[in-house]
């Protein structure tokens, strides 16, 4: 807490910031944004070649734009440029570090460009405000124009890169990779989790007819599941072959809708009243079984009748199992 209240006591106000230092601010964040630009190009290059082409071209603009901001400040300041930057600046806008945006998918990459001009263009419009030299004031402005035009610069920068064919099958990649890196790995932990973890949770609750023994069951059956099924997805495959993705986010998702799916059908045994948080879980059960099947109707591509038949009833075995030999 101290740390962080002495880095924002540290930081200038940008009111307090001088001509020289808006200038020299500029300079080092259009080139921070080139190269964000490029870091997106290099991360996209393999998966999605047309579009890694465009930030490359945006990277490009943004070394236009620094070099007429030097060109400015060399005219009117010398060769000696402060060091100073966006950290430095009390609520200035900040950029992502690169290793937390290396892995974005490409929808949010775009989203995230998006942002960065917006936040850019801000900064001008604010920066010429404060400027008193006409030439200065004139070239802010335009930079700001420019920012607020680059979502249409990318968009040329798209047409003349990336043609409709090419969006069309990066996209349907970008959502190839979405499936096989969340979605499958959690439609899985979900169908595990929901339909394994039936028979003893009901067993016990029908052997016991005590909730609260019954939701430690459950819970215990729940979590250990998820631990088991997300270390289970992150070491059976490094997704480098397979092409899956991350085994990280794989093993969340998996090991995360594992847990969810069994918890769905423990938590009603808070419940003190027996009937009341069974007639509840069973419910339950049932939602969790149809939601199971709209998913793999949604994005597996299963007939929905198919993937009814095969969660349902299977699942519907198991529950009816598990009370079975509950009450025995």
């Amino acid at each position: 807490m101290l740390s962080s209240f002495l880095s924002i006591s540290t930081r200038r106000a940008f009111g307090s910031l001088s001509e020289e230092e808006i200038l020299a601010l500029a300079i080092g964040a259009e080139e921070e944004d080139s190269r964000i630009y490029l870091a997106y190009a290099d991360n996209l290059r393999n998966r999605f070649p047309a579009s890694a082409k465009v930030f490359e071209d945006m990277a490009e603009v943004e070394q236009a734009h620094k070099n007429m901001l030097i060109e400015m400040f060399r005219s009117r300041f010398g060769e000696r440029i402060p060091l100073i930057r966006r950290e430095h600046v009390r609520g200035f806008y900040a950029r992502r570090p690169d290793w937390l945006v290396r892995n974005l998918p490409l929808d949010k990459i775009r989203r995230q460009a998006e942002a960065m001009e917006e936040q850019a263009f801000r900064f001008y419009t604010e920066a010429a405000k404060r400027v008193g030299d006409a030439s200065t004031r004139k070239l802010l402005d335009d930079l700001a124009l420019a920012e607020q035009g680059h979502e249409e610069i990318a968009r040329t920068l798209a047409e003349k890169h990336v043609g409709e064919e090419a969006r069309a099958e990066e996209d349907e990649a970008a959502h190839r990779q979405f499936v096989l890196t969340y979605v499958q790995p959690g439609l899985a932990g979900l169908m595990d989790g929901s339909v394994s973890t039936l028979a003893p949770i009901f067993a016990a609750a029908f052997a016991t007819q005590d909730t609260w023994s019954t939701f430690l069951i459950g819970l215990s059956a729940s979590v250990g599941a998820g631990i088991s099924m997300g270390f289970t997805e992150a070491a059976h495959d490094d997704g480098k072959i397979s092409g899956r993705g991350s085994p990280v986010k794989r093993g969340l998702a998996s090991g995360t809708m594992t847990a969810i799916g069994g918890l769905g059908h423990a938590l009603p045994y808070l419940i003190p009243h027996f009937w009341t948080a069974t007639m509840i879980a069973v419910l339950v059960v049932f939602v969790e079984l149809w939601a199971i099947a709209f998913i793999q109707n949604r994005y597996m591509e299963t007939p929905f009748m198919r993937a009814v038949m095969q969660v349902v009833l299977g699942g519907s075995l198991v529950l009816a199992a598990g009370i079975i030999i509950g009450h025995g």
